[in-house]
């Protein structure tokens, strides 16, 4: 039964999708309907791509704060609700559309994230080994996607459009984003991967892009979703996790939980949490609601994706032993039982 229908292989499936949508939607409904199917989705769907179908929200938040709030600022006399409003729609269309699928964005929907999911499965194939970060040094990793945010999406871009930094730090954080190279290249468009030798800020921007975008690849052979652990994307969207009905849940438990570890072992992004902590503390922020927790949590009920009180997809005991066919929970595939094993021979 190794063919059976699971949550893993069903979010593959709406990866592919929109992988192939925020990639190549706009050369299949036109650039400028694609333009208006949102300027804010909350994935790294990349604004430098022209045939996608749809821009993340760090392109226009980053133009706004330089084009808008920066530049106004400096000019304090046509500094009004004019200049704030575009902001603040920038962010109501963010939430808009987080208020759907909460972080699922990211684990479902991210082309990025689709991309380091295939490289990783290279390396299941290619059996190199895996590594992962251990519960002591996953936590000196975890700060870095709020400086990002911090520096390379809020702070340069103000900064560049007050006149204090280069032009090219007005969308900082775009300058450096893997997701960019990714998706163009997938366009066969080669440009992005190129250095910029314009003047010594864009050659650094353009270096570090090319440079980041190689790691991230030869990351992803050993490690699963390394960039997603630092981008700024899972940032924004762990400030909002708590108000979206869309949720990871676990039960309250005594001593039944927490020994096994399927559950931690199956997590892409090295949450801990989600086999020690109960109730709400088990939502980490770093989650991306791929839901493989669920899938291989072996107690009834116990870990459960839920809408409001609706539980979606919930942990199953009898639903673990046909997902533990097809894959370990550390992603690499089962070996096949042979046919001998599968159908032992009659006894004598």
């Amino acid at each position: 039964m190794t063919n059976a229908l699971t949550l893993s292989r069903l979010r593959m499936a709406v990866q592919v999708v929109m992988l192939v949508f925020t990639v190549y939607g706009g050369a299949l409904m036109g650039h400028y309907l694609a333009d208006k199917v949102t300027g804010s989705l909350p994935a790294l769907s990349c604004a430098y791509d022209q045939q996608n179908a749809g821009y993340c929200v760090l392109i226009p938040m980053q133009h706004q704060l330089h084009h808008r709030v920066g530049e106004s600022i400096v000019r304090a006399q046509q500094f009004s609700v004019d200049y704030i409003i575009p902001f603040g729609f920038t962010m109501l269309t963010f939430l808009a559309f987080f208020f759907v699928l909460n972080k699922a964005f990211c684990g479902w929907i991210c082309p990025l994230g689709t991309v380091q999911e295939f490289v990783y499965k290279l390396g299941r194939k290619l059996k190199l080994g895996i590594r992962r970060f251990t519960q002591d040094s996953v936590g000196r990793v975890r700060p870095v996607k709020w400086a990002v945010l911090i520096l390379m999406v809020l702070v340069l871009p103000l900064a560049a459009g007050l006149g204090y930094t280069s032009y090219v730090t007005g969308d900082a954080y775009c300058q450096v984003c893997p997701s960019r190279v990714v998706t163009t290249l997938m366009t066969a468009d080669p440009k992005q991967i190129a250095v910029n030798t314009a003047d010594t800020t864009a050659f650094a921007f353009s270096a570090a892009r090319s440079a980041i975008f190689g790691f991230v690849l030869i990351l992803a052979l050993g490690m699963r979703q390394p960039f997603c652990r630092v981008c700024p994307m899972l940032a924004l969207h762990a400030l909002f996790r708590r108000i979206v009905p869309l949720r990871l849940a676990k039960k309250q438990s005594g001593d039944q939980c927490g020994k096994c570890k399927a559950c931690y072992q199956a997590c892409p992004m090295d949450i801990h949490e989600v086999a020690f902590e109960f109730g709400s503390k088990a939502f980490h922020a770093d989650c991306t609601m791929c839901g493989r927790c669920v899938e291989f949590c072996p107690d009834d009920g116990m870990l459960a994706l839920k809408l409001g009180p609706v539980a979606l997809f919930q942990s199953s005991s009898a639903y673990m032993k046909r997902r533990a066919k097809i894959d370990k929970p550390d992603g690499a595939p089962c070996k096949p039982k042979s046919k001998s094993a599968a159908n032992p021979a009659p006894a004598e």
